[in-house]
């Protein structure tokens, strides 16, 4: 009896050894298992860390860029400004200079001392004023350069909306040669160089490209010819309205 109780306590203090260190290795596992979990996080951290400082790296490039991008901007707004102040100034300066011009042409040197509604060597036919440019044959010129002359005059090659404009090109128009006018095949269309079509398709031959209208003094009808072949040329302006 003695010894059976003696067996019974030690069996019972060995299953308490036995408890209590199963107890601590399940903790010890149980804070090894925490610890793996932590250094888990821990390198997920500092790999989302390292993501984050890659991404500020971009970003702070990407500023930088977008500042030196805006001060080119910048840059090229104050020139834009610059260049329209000089336009702006340049116009001026050419809008003085073709009243001086036009004051000149138009009514300096007149016997009368009055302004009169022509240049010099131009003919009035209202309310238009026309230059015929009849010059011997090494003189011509090609459509396009005609055209050119006459804008550098402040005036264009010569129209024709209706017969009485048609007329005031045969009457200006001087000997039988032929002179460019302001008509020519765009598109294949005849167009004026006032950007309206031709009305009257009686008046010349069907359209092909390339061509430019010739008028010919006393014809009823235009030629159609290559725009690069040397004529003579009228030029057209508009006549100055004088008050009276």
């Amino acid at each position: 009896m003695v010894l059976h109780i003696y067996f019974t306590s030690e069996l019972s203090e060995d299953n308490a050894k036995q408890t209590a260190e199963i107890l601590n290795l399940t903790s010890r596992i149980q804070e090894l298992e925490t610890r793996e979990n932590l250094t888990v996080q821990w390198d997920n951290l500092t790999q989302a860390y390292t993501v984050l400082e890659c991404n500020n790296t971009n970003l702070s490039a990407e500023v930088q860029e977008l500042k030196t991008r805006n001060q080119e901007l910048e840059t090229q707004k104050n020139n834009l400004k610059q260049q329209i102040q000089n336009m702006e100034t340049n116009r001026n300066e050419l809008n003085i200079s073709r009243a001086q011009w036009s004051i000149a042409s138009y009514c300096l040197g007149n016997t009368d001392d009055k302004c009169q509604p022509c240049q010099k060597g131009w003919d009035l036919t209202e309310p238009s004023c026309y230059a015929s440019n009849y010059l011997p044959y090494p003189g011509w010129i090609t459509w396009e350069e005609a055209r050119d002359d006459c804008k550098g005059k402040n005036s264009d090659l010569t129209v024709a909306h209706n017969s009485a404009e048609k007329e005031a090109i045969n009457v200006y128009s001087v000997g039988f040669n032929g002179y460019w006018i302001g008509l020519r095949v765009v598109n294949k269309k005849w167009k004026w160089v006032d950007g309206s079509d031709l009305t009257n398709s009686s008046w010349i031959p069907a359209p092909v490209e390339g061509h430019c209208a010739v008028f010919y003094k006393g014809r009823d009808i235009w030629s159609s010819v290559s725009c690069d072949k040397p004529q003579q040329w009228i030029c057209q302006q508009k006549a100055l309205t004088l008050s009276v």
